[in-house]
């Protein structure tokens, strides 16, 4: 089950107290305070795990305590501090105080966060003796820790966005070029949560792509699923809009492209204005020459000119497929152009004049 928002109540480890001990030994009947300080209590930490991708543990588990501080003791030994508790949190996830709205962290792969620090722990007699107070009844009870309301938010971490309208073919697309599973059927709305998968181009390059549920006309407004998602459109660097060559409403695919970029500019300029790549999907129901076709019409309604191309894809004949995975990587990973690496400075030596001594 995919959860991607959740509220959530932690709580550091309070300090431990500190001891109330006076040494008592043979031949040693005036011994002095020797109580030992409380241990401190332990942190709430947030950390990144890549193996977890919901917040779904959360929704069963409002409250998060990380361990106390034992009590000092006698002969001057101090109380064990506290265990941290991790907290295991998918990648992506943004950590908010509640009641401020503040973000507190934004956890990324393997991050690790300290959200609330444990309590020190209370002195214990033995700090408090002097030549004045030789025999202090006094100890520290240790500071309590931190305790906050977080409500978590996550957005998933992905190289490129697959956005459009239901059944434009995403999710078969990431079934063909990763080795993800979704759910792939001939009516709107089967992909109900965002998927991941990995793209290898070769061992040494990989892509994440992530498939958002569909889009409708009104998504960021609420409507649909496409609101409940487009959050997690935003952490990625590309988009790939994907088209349906023959929409099955009727609408031509100029159409159903600006109805999907009108929804992104309503949800977020900054979303609107990412790097972009325009594939025409579904080009096996159209033959060949109706289906280049259809391309020129495409870019002739929305005026395109030669530098902004069109791909034209397949996911049934995997046509165009690895056009498609070379362009995400020429995106997503620049190569540096006009780069000449720098000249050796050569160290010049000046031979001494005859009858010189250096």
């Amino acid at each position: 089950m995919f959860v991607d928002q959740a509220e959530i109540t932690v709580k550091a480890g309070d300090g431990g107290r500190g001891a109330i001990s006076f040494r008592r030994e043979a031949k040693r009947p005036k011994g002095g305070p020797d109580g030992g300080d409380g241990g401190r209590g332990g942190d709430v930490v947030f950390f990144g795990d890549e193996n977890i991708n919901t917040l779904l543990d959360f929704k069963g588990r409002p409250r998060w305590e990380a361990v106390n501080g034992e009590a000092g003791r006698s002969k001057q030994q101090y109380g064990l501090a506290g265990e941290d508790l991790v907290v295991k949190v998918p990648p992506g996830t943004l950590v908010f105080n509640k009641a401020t709205a503040e973000l507190l962290a934004d956890i990324g792969p393997g991050d690790q966060r300290v959200i609330a620090r444990g309590g020190r722990g209370g002195f214990g007699n033995d700090h408090y003796k002097s030549p004045t107070n030789q025999v202090p009844r006094k100890a520290g009870p240790g500071e309590p820790g931190e305790r906050i309301e977080l409500r978590l938010e996550l957005k998933l971490i992905a190289d490129v966005g697959i956005v459009g309208l239901p059944n434009a073919g995403k999710s078969t697309l990431l079934s063909v070029i990763s080795d993800a599973r979704p759910k792939i059927a001939d009516y709107p709305f089967t992909t109900l949560t965002p998927q991941l998968g990995i793209a290898e181009l070769e061992p040494t390059r990989r892509l994440v792509f992530a498939d958002i549920p569909g889009l409708i006309e009104g998504a960021a407004g609420g409507a649909g699923l496409g609101h409940e998602f487009l959050r997690h459109v935003e952490r990625t660097r590309v988009l790939v809009h994907l088209i349906d060559i023959a929409p099955p409403d009727g609408r031509s695919p100029a159409d159903a492209y600006r109805l999907i970029r009108k929804e992104l500019a309503e949800y977020s300029e900054q979303l609107a204005e990412k790097p972009e790549i325009i594939a025409i999907n579904k080009a096996d129901v159209l033959g060949e020459a109706e289906a280049e076709a259809a391309v020129k019409a495409f870019k002739k309604e929305l005026r395109l000119g030669h530098g902004e191309p069109v791909l034209l894809l397949s996911g049934a004949t995997r046509q165009g497929m690895r056009e498609l995975l070379e362009k995400c990587w020429a995106m997503v990973r620049p190569k540096i152009e006009n780069w000449t690496p720098a000249e050796p400075v050569v160290e010049k030596r000046v031979r001494p004049k005859p009858g010189v001594s250096r």
